[in-house]
């Protein structure tokens, strides 16, 4: 996410949301990557956008020590310096590009075997040869979660090996190979640093990422983030991480309000079938303002010119629009 021509890094964690009835990410750590020309503006060394996600992903291993931890990345994290650096703290999940150099591990070293250890065996091929060819084997898999929660047939084929670049460290992975059977698609690559995690899990824990986008659209339309009208610079920054732990705040708190039978708002002309960030947004203010702010008026003697009645109604209408 960019704010004010700077690159803010977001960490979220995926979990079930009662009220919302399906699996949201919710904000807990920000961490402002600045840009090359804005460090060397004012002169301090740059760190690239991976570093800072790698502080940030070792800086969550160690606030759960105790706890098996899977950071599911775009692209744009699958870089070998950074899954060298955390692989053996948390697993890592992201897309692996089809060109990928692999290779097999290293063979075993008999007691004759001279020279330095190899770290690693010979070339495998590359992942676009495997799809194309003609021996791979496929497997057919229903995928319950795929993008927009709808059930998709899939082939997989999956393996193991050691990605290696010339100036970087080798990192063991388990790919694999997504095609379309309508081909509609295009095959796609998908990766795990743990070896012994399914192909089907690898897939569930990736596709789940779409939330992420899902509370970037939200926080946007509902709370201004990148909007923000501020005349300092600072201000804007201080306000972005802030709305961001809004939007995990919100969303517990109106898991204590709406119940499960809560309707949502809809509108003659908008039909909802299950409720949104706006029905939790519009059941704290109504906390607020009669749970909270009511019960603790001094109750007056004289008679109500508008009946209470009357004044949560006028309430609940002006949640959605305040």
């Amino acid at each position: 996410m960019k704010t004010s021509g700077l690159l803010w890094l977001s960490f979220m964690v995926l979990c079930p949301v009662a009220w919302a009835g399906r699996t949201k990410t919710l904000p807990f750590l920000s961490v402002l990557a600045p840009s090359e020309r804005c460090n060397r503006r004012r002169g301090k060394p740059h760190k690239r956008p991976t570093d800072w996600a790698g502080q940030g992903i070792l800086q969550t291993c160690r606030w759960l020590p105790d706890r098996r931890v899977v950071f599911v990345g775009d692209n744009g994290f699958a870089v070998l310096d950074l899954l060298a650096a955390v692989r053996h703290r948390c697993t890592v999940v992201s897309r692996l590009r089809l060109d990928a150099n692999l290779y097999a591990p290293p063979p075993a070293r008999g007691p004759r075997t001279l020279g330095r250890p190899a770290s690693k065996g010979r070339p495998l091929p590359k992942l676009k040869a495997v799809a194309e060819a003609s021996t791979t084997v496929w497997r057919r898999i229903v995928a319950s979660e795929w993008y927009g929660d709808e059930r998709c047939e899939l082939d997989i084929t999956s393996g193991t090996g050691m990605w290696y670049r010339p100036g970087s460290k080798i990192v063991p992975l388990r790919w694999v190979l997504v095609r379309d059977p309508s081909g509609a698609r295009t095959v796609q690559a998908f990766f795990s640093t743990d070896l012994d995690l399914s192909p089907e899990d690898i897939l569930a824990f990736f596709v789940r990422r779409w939330q992420v986008e899902v509370t970037f659209a939200e926080v946007r339309a509902h709370l201004d983030v990148e909007t923000q009208r501020q005349w300092s610079d600072l201000a804007i920054l201080r306000t972005t991480p802030a709305l961001l732990g809004l939007y995990s705040l919100v969303t517990l708190w109106a898991d204590d309000l709406l119940a499960k039978g809560s309707a949502p708002y809809a509108a003659a002309w908008y039909t909802k079938t299950r409720l949104t960030f706006s029905d939790a947004i519009a059941a704290i203010r109504m906390q607020l303002w009669i749970g909270d702010i009511c019960p603790r008026s001094a109750s007056p003697p004289d008679q109500h010119k508008i009946p209470p009645a009357r004044l949560i109604r006028m309430a609940q209408a002006l949640c959605y629009p305040a």
